[in-house]
């Protein structure tokens, strides 16, 4: 077999090694050796990974890590094993992964088959030098055998290096949501988006007109095509990452006819608009809103390289409360699909699809239009000089294709002016399916989980630009600055608690030492399996003119103080948490306190797992307020106005996209249950009350670990008389560990 290529190594952004930087340090009797290699596998649900890891061999122990030890000293190995005499190491030779060359190493032992693994690395140099470090721990391993003794005993009874073991705290849960989240816990090469975590956050911050949580905007429209635009995350870009590319476009439709059209496998509707796939079917469907296609691609895109290639992806889907649709999807490992001959089999890019609305009730609108996003993932060496000169061979990859089927859909509805204004009927399970679907599959298309996972709106630029608007709904140029100014002096609402708690009583003194929640205070930013305060300035609430001008304001400090988290696991989900004698609010300080919010998010698992927090006033609340009103209100009220806004600041790009930037409902949403004792209101939102909620949970789980989310709480302000809104507690989570959980 020839030697292939040397593969250009990736860059971190300052010029360093991002596959492979370390020396092999030889001492007497041990030596260390370290650096980054890509670890690849198949999960438990059958999608296949390539994650970037840091390797560290000490003596005989080696350790595998998310981050690199040196600059993170207090980081934990996700897994650690000993060299022993019976692991074997073999170099596989060169493999393509996702259009990468790497030299591939394979780990078994000779005695259990079961246990093996694999890691790649940039080049066979890179190769040949981790092959002589794990041979050095070996020999370090049969040198303390050979003393005998302690050493030996102690030796034996160390667990020996086991790559592809599923880590503990992913069988505690995976196996019950095998069937919720078969679309995407575990994307093909998530390195580039998983070094998404060290993005900065000191770029330009803008909020689009529908989100309620701030975030950094990257985006940069590198050019226009057909009527649409693309855009680039150029700080991924600039960092050396992977590249985030979206195409953006006007459709002349309503979202639910430019959905429905997108999902069909219909192949004569199908070859109108899509100019890359040849052929879908539908392979398996289940719980309504998500389901998994096998489909080939058309042989032009391959004659370069292959004729025929098919693929593997599953689609999942949500309906916002806006009527916004996002469809996440990703490639996928289906057992009805093995490999077919003739055919090879190829990975699709992770995208996702948004589908909103626009506001046509402009009475110059001649139809429904809304405005469709096309994100996706990719690595093309290719894509800064079509940047720049538009010809190079990124117009004949998939890549291009993909960023050109937003076009395809605007040219296909606009050919077809029956689908400008009237909805079409779309059959999304294709015949050729030996699945059937059932009655209760079929409903749950239609159900809701709301504006939670609606979509990540980062799209700000994308708001206004090809709308045409009615001057009298807006202000005039010249009073642009003037407007800016004064909603920037505008008193922050939360700031103002005299109208929610009676500011004629003192306020009590609230020692957070005396509340102690399972889960510990972190004690900064950069602390994990933790919480925080990170305080409402990140959130946008109404403002006291929303009813006029529907502007929303940054949320200041909440009016209530969080005093503890609880972290819970049980096999059966937790109610009525208040009432436990351990609960924080039958503490001897807790009944002295004027008033405790408790929240209980109920997470369906295999454990199930329950987030509690309590949120604590230091004066009662007024009695003509919209807090007393929810506090003793009905539960149908309660359902009506009680909301919950995500944001994810860190974390996967697929993930942010199916949890979004936007409010919640939670009562309209799923099912919550209220209980209304003492100094307590407790809510307990069962979240696997809906099965799209199940879903994207289950996603969430899949990536806890890396994530850092916020969320506020807050009652919905309706009327005049109830407004400013005001944020009644705040809370950050940061890369929880599911094994932290405590027994309930």
């Amino acid at each position: 077999m020839s030697r292939p290529m040397r593969l250009r190594s990736l860059s971190d952004g300052d010029g360093s090694s991002l596959l492979l930087s370390g020396e092999l340090k030889k001492k007497r009797p041990k030596f260390q050796y370290s650096g980054w290699v890509f670890h690849l596998g198949t999960n438990k649900i059958g999608h296949e990974y390539c994650h970037p890891r840091f390797l560290f061999v000490r003596g005989k122990y080696v350790e595998m890590y998310k981050r690199d030890p040196h600059d993170h000293p207090a980081i934990k190995p996700i897994r650690r094993g000993v060299v022993g005499q019976t692991l074997m190491v073999e170099e596989l030779g060169c493999r393509k992964v996702n259009s990468s060359d790497l030299h591939v190493l394979r780990f078994y032992n000779r005695l259990d088959e079961s246990k093996k693994g694999e890691i790649a690395c940039a080049t066979a140099g890179d190769a040949q030098k981790w092959l002589e470090a794990f041979e050095q721990a070996k020999q370090q391993a049969e040198y303390e055998l050979s003393r005998g003794g302690r050493a030996r005993d102690k030796l034996n009874l160390e667990a020996e290096i086991d790559l592809d073991a599923h880590r503990h705290r992913v069988r505690k849960y995976a196996h019950g949501f095998i069937k919720l989240i078969k679309i995407g816990q575990e994307p093909l090469l998530r390195q580039s988006s998983s070094l998404a975590e060290n993005a900065r956050t000191d770029g330009y911050m803008g909020v689009d007109g529908d989100a309620d949580a701030i975030e950094a905007h990257t985006w940069k429209c590198v050019c226009t095509m057909n009527g649409i635009r693309i855009f680039e995350d150029v700080v991924e870009s600039k960092a050396g990452r992977g590249i985030l590319v979206k195409s953006v476009g006007i459709i002349d439709a309503k979202s639910d006819t430019v959905f429905e059209v997108l999902m069909s496998l219909e192949p004569s509707r199908r070859y109108e608009w899509d100019m890359l796939t040849s052929d879908l079917e539908l392979v398996e469907s289940i719980d309504g809103n998500y389901d998994v296609v096998y489909g080939t691609y058309d042989p032009k895109y391959f004659t370069w390289w292959s004729s025929r290639r098919d693929f593997v992806f599953s689609r999942q889907w949500f309906h916002g409360q806006d009527g916004t649709y996002t469809i996440l999807q990703f490639p996928a490992v289906h057992k009805k699909c093995p490999a077919r001959p003739g055919y090879q089999r190829t990975k699709i890019n992770p995208s996702t699809w948004e589908i909103k609305g626009l506001d046509t009730s402009d009475a110059t609108a001649e139809s429904p239009r809304c405005l469709v996003t096309h994100m996706l993932e990719i690595q093309s060496d290719s894509w800064g000089s079509w940047k720049k000169s538009r010809s190079s061979k990124f117009e004949k990859s998939i890549p291009y294709a993909l960023l050109c089927q937003v076009a395809g859909l605007k040219e296909y509805i606009g050919a077809n002016p029956i689908l400008k204004n009237n909805s079409v009927t779309a059959d999304f399970y294709s015949n050729s399916s030996s699945d059937s679907v059932s009655s209760s599959e079929c409903d749950d298309v239609a159900e809701e989980f709301y504006d939670a996972i609606a979509t990540e709106t980062s799209d700000g630029e994308d708001s206004d630009d090809d709308i045409e608007v009615d001057k009298k709904d807006f202000v005039t140029l010249e009073n642009v600055s003037s407007d800016i100014a004064s909603l920037s002096l505008k008193k922050s609402p939360a700031n103002d608690a005299s109208k929610v708690l009676d500011s004629a009583i003192p306020p009590v003194s609230i020692d957070s030492s005396k509340f102690n929640g399972s889960l510990r205070k972190g004690k900064d930013d950069d602390d994990t399996n933790c919480w925080t305060n990170p305080g409402g300035a990140g959130f946008m609430i109404r403002g006291d003119t929303y009813l006029k001008d529907y502007v929303k304001v940054k949320g200041g400090d909440p009016l209530l103080k969080l005093i503890a988290v609880d972290w819970l696991k049980a096999d059966q989900s937790i109610d009525k948490v208040a009432l436990r004698p351990s609960c924080v609010v039958q503490s001897e300080a807790g009944r002295k306190l004027p008033f405790i919010l408790v929240l209980n998010l109920q997470i369906p698992a295999k454990p199930n797992y329950n987030l509690v927090f309590y949120y604590a006033s230091d004066r009662p609340v007024n009695k003509d307020s919209l807090l007393s009103k929810f506090i003793d209100g009905t539960d149908a009220f309660r359902d009506s106005r009680f909301k919950l806004i995500p944001s994810i600041v860190k974390g996967y790009w697929m993930v942010k996209r199916a949890v979004g930037t936007k409010s919640c409902l939670l009562g309209k949403a799923v099912t919550c249950r209220y209980l209304r004792q003492d100094n307590f209101l407790e809510i307990d939102v069962d979240i696997g009350s809906s099965s799209v909620a199940r879903s994207v949970i289950g996603l969430v789980l899949g990536y806890v670990t890396s994530l850092v989310v916020d969320l506020a709480i807050l009652i919905e302000a309706n009327e005049e008389t109830e407004l400013p809104e005001h944020l009644l507690g705040t809370v950050r989570l940061s890369c929880l560990e599911l094994d932290s959980a405590v027994e309930a």
